[in-house]
């Protein structure tokens, strides 16, 4: 499940670099949900080609990554991200009467991650973490 997850994430960042047959088998498997066997009859190939179709794709994508550190990238800009909003969040806390500018200023960033789009969790201890993540344009 994991590695489906993080093969996911390589897929929506790479997956315009498959070639299409390769992007309608991955499509139909980990967002459609079909079986290898559903995939095999609807292309008109056996089992196995599907099988082997997926693993090439998974290993090219990581390569994709191993070279382009996009997603890693994203990752990065998304903790840095967070801990500013952590830190802006508590600095407007103790001082609300003081600097109101900075509500403006978290106002703005808030917009800025609705256009970018994050997913956002509080920690116990009021960290705020978050994976950022690109919608279709």
């Amino acid at each position: 499940m994991k590695d489906d997850l993080h093969f996911l994430r390589l897929w929506d960042m790479y997956s315009p670099l498959l070639t299409a047959t390769q992007k309608e088998i991955t499509d139909l498997y980990f967002n459609y949900d079909l079986s290898l066997g559903e995939i095999a009859e609807q292309k008109g190939v056996s089992r196995q080609s599907v099988s082997d179709c997926l693993q090439k794709c998974r290993k090219q994508l990581e390569k994709y990554e191993e070279k382009l550190c996009f997603l890693q990238a994203l990752d990065d800009l998304s903790h840095e991200y967070s801990a500013y909003m952590t830190e802006v969040e508590r600095f407007i806390e103790r001082e609300k009467q003081n600097f109101l500018p900075l509500t403006a200023l978290k106002e703005t960033l808030d917009g800025v991650q609705k256009g970018f789009g994050a997913e956002t969790t509080e920690t116990e201890d009021g960290t705020i973490i978050g994976k950022a993540f690109r919608e279709e344009v």
